[in-house]
């Protein structure tokens, strides 16, 4: 199913060149006369530019030249995407684990308050406090596990 690298050449060429007699084509119709930078030890610019005689262009070399190309761009992507594709899988369960590191982190802090807050759990004067830090602990311990199992899974 994968594209041969002399394939991809020869299509590669093809549509270059049909390219270019698109942009000489353009050029001629415009009346506009070529000019060519100047090389080194070379005059400014040349009396007789050469001329090259190049096919016409028809729509139907147009439109195979954009089927070329389409097939070209759409291998190129597949390629791209199987070389990438390892690195999404590790990139992926890197990004769970750190998230749920930080999700355990957030979820210890929490734990403290619930220490700190733990003789009023009952009805003392911090008991929402400690009904609150309750909840926090709990939503980012399961966050935090979630994240993990997520990641073993994978």
């Amino acid at each position: 199913m994968g594209m041969n690298p002399n394939e991809f050449g020869k299509k590669l060429g093809i549509g270059l060149r049909v390219a270019g007699r698109i942009a000489q084509q353009r050029v001629q119709e415009s009346g506009a006369t070529p000019s060519y930078p100047p090389g080194p030890g070379s005059a400014p610019n040349p009396p007789n530019p050469p001329r090259y005689s190049m096919p016409s262009v028809t729509p139907q070399s147009v439109k195979q030249a954009a089927a070329r190309s389409h097939t070209i761009t759409r291998a190129a992507g597949r390629g791209i995407g199987g070389f990438l594709r390892p690195f999404g899988k590790v990139g992926g369960l890197l990004w769970l684990e750190v998230t749920g590191f930080f999700f355990g982190v957030f979820a210890l802090f929490f734990a403290q308050s619930i220490w700190r807050a733990r003789l009023d759990y009952a009805s003392g004067p911090q008991h929402t406090r400690f009904l609150i830090a309750v909840a926090l602990t709990a939503l980012f311990a399961y966050l935090s596990i979630s994240a993990f199992w997520r990641a073993r899974r994978r």
